[in-house]
């Protein structure tokens, strides 16, 4: 797996420590009355038809979003046929990063980023099995054109030992 897509491995593991570090990590200090993040939220909550955005629904869709990746990257470099292990080892990677926050004192654990990280991650499989369908297609095909091109020539030759051997009887 790892031999066969050098580089999609190293992405892959360099994404993992980013998501590791942000998830792990300590919090960003951020003063949450004039934090950036907080000012956009209060601006589209004065505005009637952005009202309905919350820090909740920012951070729920967040989490999504950054374990879209997660499951596309699985799903790469395990192959299309594993595609539920792709999606199991994005949850237990998200399972395993909410039990670590349990002992993290400046983390919280949290079971609708357990939900929100799988999501992520069956939207990203779900991505990657859309994006690689049209090769797998092709693939399946020119195997099938090998396999009856193969199937022909081994007929073709035992036609011909079946010609050689009845030349050979009647001689």
């Amino acid at each position: 797996m790892f031999r066969r897509h050098p580089l999609l491995s190293v992405v892959t593991f360099v994404y993992l420590g980013i998501v590791g570090w942000l998830t792990l990590g300590p919090q960003p200090l951020d003063d949450e009355a004039n934090g950036l993040l907080f000012r956009v939220l209060e601006y589209l909550d004065r505005n009637p038809s952005t009202a309905w955005v919350s820090y909740n629904g920012l951070e729920f869709t967040a989490n999504i979003a950054m374990f879209v990746p997660v499951g596309l990257f699985f799903l790469l470099l395990l192959g299309r046929s594993s595609w539920f292990v792709a999606v199991l080892a994005g949850v237990g990677l998200t399972f395993a990063i909410e039990t670590a926050q349990l002992f993290l004192p400046e983390r919280v654990s949290d079971p609708r980023d357990l939900a929100s990280n799988s999501i992520g991650a069956l939207v990203g499989v779900v991505a990657a099995l859309i994006v690689t369908t049209p090769k797998a297609r092709r693939l399946k095909r020119e195997a099938a054109e090998r396999r009856a091109a193969l199937a022909a020539a081994a007929a073709r030759a035992a036609r011909e030992r079946s010609a050689e051997a009845l030349a050979g009887r009647t001689r």
